[in-house]
């Protein structure tokens, strides 16, 4: 498939997502994937005290695989991005850190979920915050701009991530922090499961091994590279997304059994060395 229409297909699958958000529907899976709300990667991802304040629609269409904003210590008039922001619910929860002397940045690419998350942001009152449309692996945003780039299960997603971790480096500043939660894979995966497109938009069979993560993330110019499996898929859950995809439950809930995890994966941008002439720095 190509990349246009693997696009087109997570478009459309995070549109009905988002559809679901606005009018009280069961909440989807992971990626917008057809799995109910207790699925094993979007579910107790957040605490009342977080959601409570916020928009019921901006948590409902949560489909993330963790809560980046609890990776990182945000602090009062810092400039945040979020890649792949969805319904707003990490933007919403990092606007309240940064304050009204900071700003927090959304990037998304589906229409539906850019309206939705526009809507959330108008009932929480947050005035210092900005939804873009864009690609993350094209971030419209100047070099240097941002202190702290966030994302929630969208990485994994993209068809070139090494351009993806590529145009993070590039508008974060100098000592600027990377601090996500994706999906990562820490074994051989079926070929099966990787050929599901389902899979794939569910978060899962476009996932990176764990080390192919961190060499991205250094050939991207990033140092500190951490990835840390924090919830590990077991066989029941392996079950839950193969029956989903449609997929032959016996016969590889085995095979996956331990392999695949919602990781955090923190990275920083060097500082700028000190200049000490006219020729040993640019």
């Amino acid at each position: 498939m190509s990349t246009q229409a693997m696009k087109d297909v997570i478009q459309q699958k995070y549109g009905e997502a988002a559809i679901r958000a606005q009018t009280g529907q069961e909440k989807g899976g992971c990626c917008g994937t057809s799995s109910s709300c207790g699925d094993p990667i979007t579910s107790n991802l957040y605490g009342p005290d977080e959601t409570s304040t916020l928009p019921e629609a901006a948590v409902a269409a949560s489909l993330g695989c963790g809560n980046p904003t609890a990776l990182i210590t945000l602090e009062a008039g810092q400039t945040v991005l979020d890649l792949g922001s969805g319904g707003g619910i990490d933007v919403l929860l990092a606007a309240k850190r940064v304050g009204p002397t900071g700003k927090v940045y959304g990037l998304d690419m589906t229409d539906e979920m850019l309206a939705l998350a526009r809507e959330n942001q108008q009932k929480a009152g947050a005035t210092n915050v900005e939804f873009l449309k864009g690609e993350i692996e094209h971030i419209p945003l100047p070099d240097n701009s941002v202190d702290v780039i966030i994302s929630n299960c969208v990485i994994n997603l993209s068809s070139d991530k090494a351009a993806v971790l590529r145009e993070a480096f590039r508008v974060l500043k100098p000592g600027g922090r990377f601090a996500v939660s994706d999906v990562v894979v820490r074994g051989e995966v079926p070929e099966a499961v990787r050929k599901s497109m389902e899979l794939w938009v569910g978060c899962v069979a476009g996932a990176l091994h764990e080390d192919d993560y961190r060499g991205l993330l250094d050939d991207a110019g990033f140092e500190s590279v951490d990835v840390e499996p924090w919830r590990v898929y077991r066989v029941e859950d392996a079950k839950h997304f193969l029956t989903e995809a449609g997929l032959d439950v016996n016969a590889l809930a085995g095979q996956v059994d331990g392999k695949i995890a919602s990781a955090f994966i923190r990275a920083v941008k060097p500082e700028k060395a000190a200049c000490c002439g006219p020729t040993c720095c640019s």
